[in-house]
């Protein structure tokens, strides 16, 4: 075969994946979902370039972050880099549009971003996130109304069993201040952000390597450490003595988790000082969601206030909160959970079965009536045996057909089949099978 027609192997990239229309269908189902829930909150979307100036990202990424940003020249010899998440391209956007703004600012950003990590189940090198956020304010008002808007999304979505862990980054800094190892702060969050992956006995060593003191260390795995017979309250209470007696921050927990009581949400949040985040431009309350039932998945939504991060692009003060939820991740998960919401992944509610090009044009009119009517109607556009147009639809999850013939077209009525379970409804009318399918 000459090297002209030598057919190119159809790979994908190691950490990269096609999606299938099934799964594509899932995921916009849940992204509409959510954009829905956003917009009756206020909320506006936005969107930023996949590709940023590298000084840009690099800003504030810091560590880890760095290693797996995707950058390279570009043809005009510019330092360029894909977006490894949402929030620093939203700190640059603000500080590019902010006369163009109203403050505070509420938006919400669903897109891709890459990140060069090493490939697991639920994880990829490119996925979705979701974000949402608040700038322009600092107050327990706004915190609660991110932290309101998560529990929301989860029970939109009709997921059980969610537990959001929260905890303060000033009051973990000012449990590091009273232990003389705020300068080590960055190394030391790190550190303790490793806690489920690696376990105690490793980030002890690390603690210990950075503290030079093996009495601060264990002070600060017990700092960390989730007792699940504590209330919010009484763990607040002995974080806030272990710190000094610090006063500003345990005031805004107390205040958010006050909110949260009062609208009914404080069951589904859990003050957990091991959650730390480990990217450092947060300066404020701090959160990671777990599904109880999948107890080793890890986090599915996480986020946090950022009081100083558009200080990097703008003198303007710009303190704000977000949250972001792991697309991707979170499709892997309700797959396992075997989710209802996943069940309904077809290409259309119904499909009008090809049966000759005699009657394909009552089939364009019907098509049309039905579409008025909210439903998504496919048409077969191939002369073939039923059988196999039984097969597209099967392979494509439609739950209904329609059959055409010149008997029933005078009488301006058809028959309606269920697929699934071939329950046939004959001579039946436009409006009775609208009534029909849209009750499925």
């Amino acid at each position: 075969m000459s090297q002209k027609n030598k057919i190119i192997e159809p790979k994908v990239l190691k950490g990269f994946s096609d999606s299938l229309p099934k799964i594509e269908i899932q995921k916009r189902r849940i992204i509409n979902k959510l954009e829905q829930l956003f917009s009756s909150y206020g909320f506006v979307p936005i969107d930023t370039p996949a590709l940023e100036y590298t000084q840009v990202l690099l800003g504030k990424g810091g560590g880890e972050t760095d290693k797996q940003i995707f950058h390279f020249e570009d043809n005009g010899g510019r330092e360029v880099a894909l977006r490894f998440d949402l929030t620093v391209p939203f700190a640059r956007f603000l500080a590019a549009n902010f006369n163009e703004l109203a403050f505070p600012f509420k938006r919400y950003h669903i897109n891709k971003v890459w990140r060069g990590e090493k490939p697991q189940k639920g994880r990829f090198r490119e996925f979705y996130q979701c974000d949402f956020d608040i700038v322009g304010v600092d107050s327990s008002e706004a915190d609660f109304e991110i932290l309101s808007m998560m529990n929301h999304s989860f029970s939109k979505l009709g997921i059980k069993n969610f537990k959001f862990h929260v905890a303060h980054r000033g009051l973990f800094n000012a449990f590091l201040t009273h232990l003389d190892l705020l300068d080590n702060s960055v190394e030391i969050l790190r550190a303790v952000d490793k806690l489920r992956k690696i376990g105690e006995d490793k980030v002890k060593e690390i603690l210990i390597e950075i503290s030079g003191d093996e009495k601060k260390a264990q002070l600060i795995l017990d700092y960390i450490k989730y007792d699940e017979n504590e209330t919010f309250l009484q763990t607040l209470s002995r974080l806030s003595a272990l710190s000094g007696g610090e006063v500003e921050h345990t005031t805004r927990m107390t205040e958010i988790y006050n909110y949260l009581d009062k609208a009914d949400l404080s069951e589904h949040f859990i003050l957990d000082p091991s959650i730390t985040r480990g990217l450092d431009y947060y300066t404020g309350i701090v959160y990671e969601t777990f599904l109880e039932d999948l107890p080793n998945f890890g986090s599915v939504c996480s986020g946090g206030r950022y009081n100083n991060l558009a200080s990097l692009y703008t003198k303007n003060e710009l303190p704000g909160v977000g949250s972001s939820i792991g697309l991707d991740r979170l499709l892997s998960a309700l797959v396992e959970l075997d989710s209802p919401l996943l069940k309904q992944s077809s290409s259309s509610d119904v499909i009008i079965f090809n049966k000759g090009s005699e009657l394909y044009p009552i089939g364009t009119m019907l098509s049309a009536q039905l579409r008025e009517k909210g439903l998504r109607v496919d048409s077969y556009l191939l002369n073939k045996k039923l059988p196999q147009q039984f097969k597209y639809a099967e392979k494509n999850s439609i739950p209904y057909g329609i059959m055409l013939n010149n008997e029933t077209i005078s009488e301006n009525t058809f028959t309606l089949k269920n697929l699934e379970t071939r329950e046939t409804f004959d001579h039946i009318s436009l409006e009775k099978a609208v009534e029909i399918i849209k009750g499925n």
